[in-house]
């Protein structure tokens, strides 16, 4: 990872913490707006409580309930002096039979409207209720040009016992303003908390970037030392094996070949054909190891050219009867990394079709385009599935892992895809 790699990705780290920090923003406005409104709801059923209870029950006398008039004109001072405000618009008292014992709109008073289910529910359990007011009913003729109003009610008694029900509407725009004074109050710190803890975020998303940009250098690191140190292996059994078996085998060759033309006359018949017989044997053998080393250490692969050194490879495929077919541009220019890793990746590629694909074709395609080489390799053989290269990997069959990260290490990809009964193919991408 480059410097402005992890610039990079602090930025979008960054800036996706912003979007995340908007939504969870957003989200917890409506949550917040929701609590501020119920909150407020409370404060108005502990505000018609309050009136209802502490101002309106001790004047509600039993003359009141009777409807004296005195009695009422008293309560309506009351009323008028300690309940009513600019968000309280109205006050009525209720019957159970539905008729208004009492209200600051005159008007209203004797008339009489059946109890609702919430109203006779809360006469009968003695709970304070609240709900947004039906302007379109009869009883609430005189509100509707209060606006939107949320009324209150709950029980309360006379001095006798008598029962009636207290009812207080309010203007919903009060409630709204005092929902909006706590939302005022709280979002500044929710949100302070949102972007502190995005801040504090930021220098450890840095933290981490650098580390793995470090930690992937160590790992390009440590993977450049062991294609050098296996570079250098593979020269050094190279060279053991032509210095050593070839040698040898080339001598016993010509020597088994020699003892055959120079039998005497008379010599078993059967004795010839087995020198001569050997002396292919040693031939195929000399041809075999010298395959083998050019596999292990292409020496002439930057002199004679990607194409020549994958048809030294196709040799042993060839010598089985598989039909290999190569198609790589003879003129091809490659950096000498991107050189090696297509031929290595070949390399490997062919060697698992010898050991294990039992193909009767394979093609091999090298072509560049855009600064980009690509290469595809595809053979007819038994393919295999996604748990049999599992199995193979934990039996130690690296090579194809190896490669995919070789690519990855030059930037490029790799895509192994295969099918049992449908042969397999291997196609590579990386910068030329």
């Amino acid at each position: 990872m480059s410097t402005n790699g992890g610039a990079g990705a602090v930025v979008r780290f960054a800036v996706a913490g912003l979007v995340a920090m908007a939504v969870l923003g957003v989200a917890g406005g409506i949550v917040l707006n929701g609590l501020a409104e119920d909150e407020a709801v409370d404060d108005a059923r502990r505000l018609a409580t309050l009136a209802g209870r502490g101002v309106v029950e001790p004047a509600f006398t039993d003359a009141a309930l009777a409807g004296a008039p005195a009695a009422l004109a008293e309560l309506d001072l009351v009323v008028q002096e300690r309940v009513l405000t600019e968000d309280v618009v109205r006050v009525k008292i209720w019957a159970p039979d539905g008729t208004i014992l009492y209200s600051d709109e005159p008007r209203l008073i004797g008339q009489r409207y059946p109890l609702g289910a919430d109203e006779q529910e809360a006469l009968a359990e003695g709970v304070t209720e609240a709900e947004l007011s039906d302007l379109s009913k009869p009883e609430n003729v005189y509100e509707r040009e209060g606006g939107e109003l949320l009324e209150v009610y709950l029980p309360i008694r006379a001095p006798g016992g008598g029962q009636a029900l207290f009812e207080l509407y309010q203007r919903q725009s009060s409630i709204d303003a005092s929902g909006r004074r706590l939302v005022e109050a709280v979002a500044p710190v929710a949100i302070g908390s949102l972007l502190l803890l995005w801040l504090i975020q930021l220098p450890l998303a840095w933290s981490s970037a650098h580390r793995l940009r470090d930690g992937l250098r160590e790992r390009q690191g440590l993977l450049e030392a062991a294609l050098e140190s296996s570079s250098v292996e593979r020269r050094r059994i190279a060279a053991d094996l032509h210095d050593g078996p070839v040698q040898n085998l080339a001598g016993l060759s010509f020597s088994l070949s020699a003892a055959a033309e120079r039998a005497p006359e008379g010599t078993d018949p059967a004795t010839v054909r087995a020198l001569e017989d050997g002396a292919d044997a040693a031939r195929d053998g000399i041809r075999r190891l010298r395959a083998a080393v050019v596999e292990i250490n292409p020496g002439r692969l930057h002199d004679a050219g990607l194409a020549a050194s994958i048809g030294d490879l196709a040799g042993v495929l060839r010598a089985r009867g598989v039909t290999v077919e190569i198609d790589v541009p003879s003129d091809l220019a490659l950096a000498p990394a991107t050189e090696e890793l297509l031929y290595r990746a070949t390399a490997e590629a062919l060697r698992n079709v010898a050991a294990h694909a039992e193909a009767t074709r394979v093609g091999v395609r090298i072509s560049v385009d855009d600064g980009r080489a690509a290469l595809r390799i595809e053979d007819d053989g038994r393919g295999f599935d996604a748990a049999t290269r599992a199995r193979r990997r934990e039996e130690g069959h690296l090579g194809l892992a190896l490669v995919e990260d070789l690519v990855s290490h030059l930037g490029g990809t790799a895509a192994v895809t295969s099918e049992p009964g449908h042969g397999t193919t291997i196609a590579i991408e990386v910068p030329a």
